[in-house]
């Protein structure tokens, strides 16, 4: 599968081109590849009056100030990374417009910096009833419904593998953010631990 159609046109998946990700997807869970997506680290401080706002405007999406969760929609949004840290995510081919973006609004912060950082990650979407059991098979992250829900982020592993680990639009949907050499593990990971649900 060299590439696949979303809402938002054909997706280049990179890494997982080769790997058929719907042929473990079931009634209970589903793994679907994002493709390639616009991803820029933003470092600021959060606590200079100016910095937070010039990004809002700069952006039209609000940095979130609560640790671990993330704003916006699935065209652009800022996940808290720490205290002065935040992934910037958008369509594919966005991320130098977004960079440059981010370093006019912030041209007074000395301590500021925005990098371009689209292609270390690959994207990974896990949704369904089951995902949440799924997940708890190699994350240690408490993810129940209670605790983790729509608009929650948080930085863990998976497998022994680092993610970043998104609650999307609704409470059965996670997107999981990966480095690229170690995304064609984790979606195999993925595929053996949803078995048991997709017979």
């Amino acid at each position: 599968m060299a590439e696949q159609t979303t809402r938002h046109g054909p997706a280049r998946l990179g890494p997982l081109a080769a790997l058929a990700l719907p042929a473990g997807s079931g009634d209970t869970v589903t793994l679907a590849a994002t493709g390639w997506r616009a991803r820029v680290n933003l470092r600021c401080d959060a606590d200079r009056a100016a910095s937070v706002p010039a990004v809002t405007d700069a952006l039209g999406v609000s940095l979130p100030q609560t640790p671990n969760t993330w704003t916006g929609d699935d065209q652009l949004a800022a996940v808290w990374l720490g205290p002065d840290e935040w992934l910037i995510t958008g369509e594919d081919g966005r991320g130098a417009d977004l960079e440059q973006a981010l370093r006019n609004a912030l041209h007074d912060d000395p301590r500021a910096s925005a990098c371009d950082v689209s292609h270390n990650y690959t994207g990974l979407l896990l949704a369904g009833p089951a995902a949440r059991t799924v997940l708890a098979k190699g994350c240690p992250l408490d993810l129940h419904r209670a605790g983790f829900r729509p608009g929650h982020a948080a930085q863990s592993v998976l497998a022994g593998t680092r993610v970043l680990l998104l609650c999307g639009g609704d409470e059965d949907s996670f997107e999981l953010l990966v480095r690229n050499s170690f995304a064609r593990y984790a979606a195999a990971w993925l595929q053996d631990a949803m078995a048991e649900f997709n017979r």
